[in-house]
């Protein structure tokens, strides 16, 4: 499922609310530093020279939809960015974050800015300094062990360790949302699992460390590339989060 718009909707949100959705990465294809086998994008595509949309265009394109929607009497809870790819490798990410700020206090002053990333930018410091920003940093660690996150997410970059993401998260001193999808499964042979009490010790050891101020755990809900996933129940799902409500953590569990 792949957005053709660059400013779409605003469609209901199972975790944001009214979402006006943006778009900046190419409408024809995914574009990102993951592979995951759960995206609702598909697997990635080889492309030579991607075709991305422009910081004004972008910017253009929002500003259009804001006035429509103002016509209309429709104020959107959240403008965000996440859709076919990483939106975080955009060049001028932090430029249209910017933008994006200015045009959301004049049209709509009560709606969170939110970007939602598979953390793997935030080695940038351009990329830290725009989604501070940001009212919400929805930033993604699926798992926390270098095997079940090579085998979730498959990144492009086949070094990437779970330290490093750890590392770059730490650079918020808890003021993020940290974003997991919980899910098993096959893929290639390779047993997918990040619910069993192994991979759960290491995730709730790295929530501790991080700290964050909010915690989203879902389970996929949409068609997957890869067709042998299982989801989570609610009640397994509810049973995750306990350990760390006891604690006080803010735990949002859409299942």
């Amino acid at each position: 499922m792949l957005f053709s718009e660059i400013a779409y909707g605003p469609i209901h949100s199972r975790r944001l609310g009214i979402s006006l959705g943006m778009e900046i990465m190419p409408l024809e294809h995914k574009l990102c530093t993951f592979n995951c086998v759960y995206c609702e994008c598909g697997w990635n595509e080889p492309v030579n020279h991607p075709l991305l949309p422009t910081r004004e265009q972008i910017k253009t394109a929002l500003e259009t939809k804001l006035q429509a929607l103002q016509k209309e009497q429709i104020e959107p809870d959240v403008i965000t960015f996440s859709g076919n790819g990483e939106p975080t490798i955009h060049p001028d990410f932090i430029g249209i974050i910017r933008d994006t700020c200015v045009l959301r206090d004049t049209y709509c002053p009560k709606a969170k800015v939110s970007v939602l990333s598979n953390s793997t930018q935030l080695g940038r410091k351009e990329v830290v300094d725009a989604l501070k920003l940001c009212d919400n940093r929805i930033l993604k660690l699926d798992a926390a062990t270098d095997t079940m996150m090579h085998r979730i997410d498959k990144p492009v970059n086949e070094q990437l360790e779970v330290k490093t993401i750890i590392r770059y998260l730490a650079q918020f001193e808890g003021d993020f949302t940290l974003q997991t999808c919980f899910l098993r499964g096959e893929h290639n042979g390779e047993i997918i699992d990040n619910t069993t009490p192994e991979e759960l010790a290491a995730w709730y050891q790295a929530v501790d460390e991080l700290k964050p101020k909010q915690i989203m755990m879902y389970v996929i809900d949409r068609k997957t590339p890869e067709e042998h996933l299982e989801k989570i129940s609610p009640d397994e799902m509810e049973r995750i989060a306990t350990p760390l409500r006891q604690k006080g953590y803010d735990v949002i569990v859409s299942a």
